[in-house]
């Protein structure tokens, strides 16, 4: 992946391009963004141009053997590390090289994906992947060996926050001191659950959301949609990579979440707990990462709905469907900003405790039970 592959941020490309240049790569980074942010494309654009054998001044080649492999994801000196779930097979060697094949295929198609995309292309949505001690060994044995073609050797590891403790701990002293011209490049959505002993070590980098120009001309690029379709996917996203490029596709998770909000709304009014039961049971099975996913979804709605509130006649500023913004037209007069506040608390509470592995049953009858007592208010 080149540095051009990905749309804007031109300040930060320059400065990790810099670093090469002028000899100055810290041996451990962290880029940091929000789920859907271009962290990861980041960080494969910058292996390929710290490893790239006829470098430019603005991007790697793009055309020698280095690149090319590490395009296909096959270059044997950038070294991935990624969350698993611990089972069939993989209950007995959690080392993420065995699902290599599966890792290039989802990360090919998409590098923007967020750890529900990874856990469903992995057949195992409804549990949470870590990555364990084996694979802190194996990344260990891998920055020990000579590099075989770069003067580099990269490891790129996506979402260090699922290291669990022993993993964490055993990789801490390679992190700290690694071997000569090794690169640790680590990739967060979440880097306030890193191991603040990892975390001081790494010289942290924030990766911004996009402006809305540069995706704008992103998505113009590579799909014929009309000015309506392009706005609405780039105004969506709100700065989200991995979100434009769904809508833009037609594959937005956010229809099955919008049918899925409308009748919790619906039911949370009355209340009608029997109807609340089936449906927290619908959620139960969706598995954590999805539950997490519909919560930011309905964040978002909300908000919408505040806005349409407030500002009814303000077209510019709302970020909904069609569909969405008919349901909401009645529902927004029960949004206020008194008891937003509240709902966004609760909300995020609730995000909180499925992420702590709550079960996620009992924290929505719990969440739709308040959402009633505050949307009658």
């Amino acid at each position: 992946m080149q540095f051009k592959d990905i749309p804007g941020l031109e300040e930060i490309k320059h400065r990790l391009r810099q670093t090469v240049l002028e000899n100055r790569i810290s041996h451990a980074q962290l880029f940091y963004g929000e789920e859907g942010s271009a962290a990861l494309a980041l960080a494969r654009a910058y292996a390929q141009y710290i490893t790239c054998l006829d470098r430019q001044e603005g991007d790697s080649c793009g055309v020698c053997s280095s690149c090319i492999k590490s395009q296909e994801l096959i270059h044997p000196d950038i070294i991935f590390s990624y969350p698993v779930v611990k089972s069939g097979a993989m209950a007995r060697d959690s080392r993420s090289n065995l699902q290599i094949e599966k890792w290039r295929e989802i990360i090919q198609e998409n590098p923007y994906i967020g750890p529900a995309q990874w856990y469903e292309h992995l057949g195992v949505e409804n549990k949470q992947g870590m990555i364990y001690t084996e694979e802190s060994d194996e990344i260990i044995r891998k920055i020990s060996l000579k590099s075989f073609e770069s003067e580099y050797k990269v490891l790129i590891l996506w979402l260090p926050e699922k290291m669990n403790a022993n993993a964490a701990n055993k990789l801490l002293k390679s992190i700290e001191e690694p071997p000569d011209k090794t690169v640790f490049l680590l990739v967060s959505i979440e880097p306030e659950k890193i191991l603040p002993t990892i975390m001081s070590r790494c010289q942290a980098l924030k990766i911004p959301k996009i402006d809305h120009d540069s995706l704008r001309r992103f998505l113009q690029e590579r799909y014929r949609l009309t000015e309506d379709e392009l706005e609405r996917a780039v105004s969506w996203a709100g700065g989200n990579v991995r979100d434009a490029l769904q809508l833009a596709e037609g594959k937005k998770e956010e229809n099955e979440f919008m049918e899925l909000f409308i009748r919790w709304m619906r039911l949370a009014w009355v209340p009608d707990v029997p109807g609340l039961t089936t449906w927290t049971d619908e959620m139960a099975s969706l598995g954590r990462e999805k539950q997490k996913a519909f919560l930011k979804y309905t964040l978002h709605i909300l908000r919408e709905n505040l806005l349409l509130n407030i500002l009814p006649s303000n077209k510019k500023i709302n970020r909904m469907t069609k569909q969405e913004h008919e349901f909401s037209k009645k529902f927004s007069a029960f949004i206020s900003a008194e008891n937003m506040e509240k709902l966004h608390d609760l909300l995020n509470k609730a995000f909180d405790h499925i992420s702590g592995n709550v079960y996620g049953k009992l924290v929505f009858m719990d969440v739709s039970l308040k959402i009633h007592k505050l949307l009658k208010k």
